[in-house]
């Protein structure tokens, strides 16, 4: 796999190799799930449900390694430190507000010490209170109150600001950069102090974010200006996520190899998901912008008709296809079976063994991937009694499907005209309108494309600036909102290719599926210790750090990628196109699928944690004493809830990519997608089946005959859980779009589109020279001071005699 020229993977040197638990000698790992479908059948649907994160605990502990455990106590020495020097014996939390606004000065100040190591301190105590002042904590709960009441305290009395100074400071120290770039191998000890700095961001963007109901009413004014200032360019006249994505590039370009990856990766996200707001505010802004636009309400929220779904049953075992076999067998003599039903049971021999040499691609002509409610009438049995469902908040649909159809404009004129040339022989272009001459039930058919007309806000967009393209002059300023999501576009405009490469290289090196190889990027730099284990215990907790620590950066990466591709969608359609461009470029396509090219089933139900380690419970209970045997049971959970977050982005990521696009969806095609997300359907779970069955239907009428007909179950799943386009022959390939097409002109096209949109917008050098006011007056235009180069004041006697002395003037002609 290649991501914008380079590949990347996870690379230590040797010697922390050996000592990482291998998988290809089957040392430590932990499969809770075989890669067989024996027992899915009987799995319940995995109860998860999406949100822009996990739990407030979950995504605190998730910011700290294993490895990072003993600083929480030295983050509490330092704090001890300097509160009895300068407080009585009382403790923090008896303190009143004043005095605790004191000692927090205190500490600012000392941010401001120049020698390191002193300064260093301070910022342990500082981080010792955002993380709760947990040694005068009995419990979680009350961690995360005074977490909560501390960096509040702090945001106040402009610790962010300070921090903020202070990071900058550490990005630019070439002399630790130089050292890392020399050293053999990188460890925990090289980061510290950008990671005390990150942690105490993180946590103050993490916590403020949670809208709490019981808050202040000067919290909440607190919290609506911080989410101001954090998405302002007010450092570095920059928001804080674009200084984040120079040190990722910083970072991928070898030039700082030291810096710890994770926690900027969830800073950055964390920093816009706070700024610009999740998938909640995303669909109240959609309807706000089509009610300003004057377009008709959303047909549905899809929100809550995502959550309303129910999964689909995965494959079942060959035991229960044999059984069912037999009791047909026995039932043959009885009634006359339709050939059709039996057919959905022999699809697939359960007497045939196993053969691993078989074609991947062999295998997918068996659709075992997904069992779909079958209908009533296809069914010989009686129908079971409905299973009551416990109430709750799930959408009350009529009987049908769960989508109401769309069509675009374009449907409909590509209806009429062929509609036209078929029945008059002749065409109108774009008139939607004239039905002169057309039979009666074209008039029903156009009545119903027009019923479930849908305009987007793209095409609004897309419209208007073809208007401006043509009109420069007569058509007026545009009118800009310097929104967030516009002052985070203008700040990474200018590097944007190369932070999506940067993106897509450690989401490749944090991969399951990548191979370490030697001249790849490390992205283990703030999870290695010092001193690499000795005994096979502290190897197998290092082995779950370093697999745990390479899902949240997956994670993080895949809500960074799709939280900026929907909100730049809503912003301006030519601003979303410029990032799936580069991404697409950068390889990002073959790269996702190279991710699900695993045993998802096991990435999902993974337990590369160890609980009693998280943060807060490791602060405020005694650890239990750790054996091979816990490492190796792991938690309790059904899946891990990191796990398939990042399947779905990921999914959703890709399906934005293709949406429209055939040359894009010609590569799904040619990359062979369609075995690799048939068996992501596995997955009882309703969002993630729907994401990869439109991945599927987008490339079905490419696929052949064979194909569909070989995968007829999965063909009826599309049916059921997609949203139809009425005149989409998606199930037959006798599509136009389905011909040879000229792909690269389709991209190039969509390249210039948003060049001429880039330049017009945002670039003021690059403005058209015709199109400049002329300035006619002689005076002011000999009164200009023109700067001339150095080397033609020297030789200006010579131009004079060559350019003016040499030369006849016609003054009559002249004056004339």
């Amino acid at each position: 796999m290649d991501v914008g020229g380079n590949s990347s993977g996870l690379p230590v040197n040797n010697k922390q190799r050996a000592m990482l638990p291998n998988k290809s000698r089957g040392e430590f790992t932990r499969n809770p799930r075989k890669d067989s479908s024996e027992g899915l059948s009987e799995s319940p649907d995995l109860e998860f449900e999406y949100a822009d994160t996990d739990k407030w605990a979950a995504e605190l502990s998730e910011l700290y390694s294993y490895t990072e455990g003993p600083e929480f106590s030295l983050n509490r020495q330092c704090f001890e430190v300097e509160f009895r020097t300068h407080v009585s014996d009382k403790r923090w939390t008896e303190l009143d507000e004043s005095q605790q606004r004191a000692h927090a000065m205190r500490l600012l100040d000392g941010l401001e010490m120049i020698a390191r190591e002193k300064r260093l301190k301070v910022a342990r105590a500082i981080l010792y209170m955002a993380q709760g002042t947990f040694a005068e904590c009995s419990s979680e709960a009350e961690v995360q109150h005074w977490m909560r009441y501390n960096i509040f305290l702090l945001l106040d009395m402009g610790t962010f600001s300070a921090l903020v100074e202070l990071l900058n400071m550490e990005i630019d120290n070439s002399a630790a950069c130089s050292n890392a770039v020399r050293k053999p191998a990188i460890s925990l000890a090289d980061s510290t102090d950008l990671r005390v700095l990150l942690n105490i961001m993180y946590l103050m963007v993490e916590t403020i974010q949670q809208d709490d109901p019981a808050d202040k009413p000067e919290w909440k004014v607190i919290r609506e200006t911080f989410r101001a200032e954090l998405g302002a360019p007010l450092y570095n006249n920059e928001p804080i996520s674009v200084m984040l994505f120079g040190m990722v590039t910083k970072f991928c370009s070898g030039h700082a190899p030291h810096f710890p990856m994770k926690k900027v990766l969830l800073l950055l996200w964390k920093s816009i998901l706070f700024t610009l707001g999740g998938f909640e505010q995303l669909q109240s802004i959609k309807v706000q912008k089509r009610e300003e636009l004057g377009l008709p309400p959303l047909p549905e929220n899809s929100i809550r008709v995502i959550r309303s779904m129910r999964a689909a049953s995965p494959p079942a075992s060959a035991s229960d296809l044999i059984e069912q076999q037999q009791k047909r067998a026995r039932r043959e003599h009885k009634s006359l079976i339709k050939q059709d039903n039996l057919d959905a049971f022999n699809e697939k021999d359960p007497y045939k063994a196993d053969d691993s040499r078989e074609d991947e691609d062999d295998n997918d002509d068996n659709d075992n991937s997904l069992e779909p409610e079958t209908f009533p009438l296809e069914r010989d049995e009686v129908m079971p009694p409905p299973i009551l469902q416990p109430p709750s908040e799930r959408v009350s649909f009529p009987k049908g499907l769960p989508w109401a159809p769309k069509v675009r404009e374009k449907d409909i004129e590509n209806f009429l005209e062929s509609s036209r040339s078929k029945f008059i022989g002749y065409t109108l272009g774009n008139d939607t309108d004239t039905v002169v001459g057309l039979p009666r039930p074209i008039h029903e058919s156009i009545r119903t494309l027009k019923q479930h007309k849908y305009i987007s806000i793209a095409e609004i967009q897309i419209a208007k600036e073809e208007e401006f393209q043509k009109t420069p002059l007569s058509g007026g300023e545009e009118d800009v909102e310097m929104s967030s999501i516009e002052l985070l576009y203008q700040g990474i405009l200018p590097s944007l290719p190369q932070y999506m490469i940067a993106l897509l290289k450690i989401l490749l090196a944090a991969a399951p599926t990548s191979k370490a190889k030697t001249d790849s990027i490390n992205i283990l730099a703030d999870v290695l210790p010092e001193e690499m284990p000795t005994t096979v215990l502290q190897s197998m907790k290092l082995g779950v750090d370093v697999n745990r620590h390479k899902e949240i950066i997956v994670k993080a990466i895949s809500a960074i990628l799709l939280l900026l591709l929907k909100h730049f969608k809503l912003n301006h359609i030519y601003q979303f196109e410029y990032m799936a461009q580069h991404l697409v470029f950068a390889n990002c396509i073959p790269l996702i699928l190279k991710f699900f090219n695993q045993n998802i089933m096991s990435y999902i139900t993974a337990k590369n944690s160890i609980s009693v380690l998280d943060f807060p419970h490791c602060v405020v209970n005694e650890l239990p004493e750790l054996t091979a045997e816990s490492l190796e049971a792991g938690d309790n959970n059904q899946f891990c809830w990191r796990n398939l977050f990042s399947c779905i982005n990921l999914l959703r990521i890709l399906n934005k990519l293709t949406k429209w696009k055939h040359s894009r969806t010609m590569m799904l095609v040619v990359f062979k997608s369609a075995p690799i997300l048939k068996r992501a359907l596995k997955v009882k779970q309703a969002m993630m089946q729907l994401y990869v069955l439109k991945l599927l239907k987008v490339q079905t009428k490419y696929l052949g005959r064979q194909w569909r007909k070989s995968n007829m179950k999965t063909m009826s799943a599309i049916y059921q859980k997609v949203r139809h386009r009425l005149n989409d022959d998606w199930a037959y390939g006798n599509d136009l779009d389905a011909r040879p097409w000229d792909f690269q002109a389709e991209e190039c096209a969509l390249r210039a589109n948003i060049e001429r949109f880039n330049s017009r917008r945002y670039d003021n050098s690059q403005s058209n020279p015709d199109f400049l006011p002329v300035d006619n007056c002689l005076q002011s235009v000999l009164g200009q001071r023109v700067d001339l180069p150095e080397d033609f004041q020297m030789n200006y006697d010579l131009w004079l005699e060559r350019e003016v002395f040499s030369k006849p003037i016609s003054w009559e002609e002249l004056l004339q």
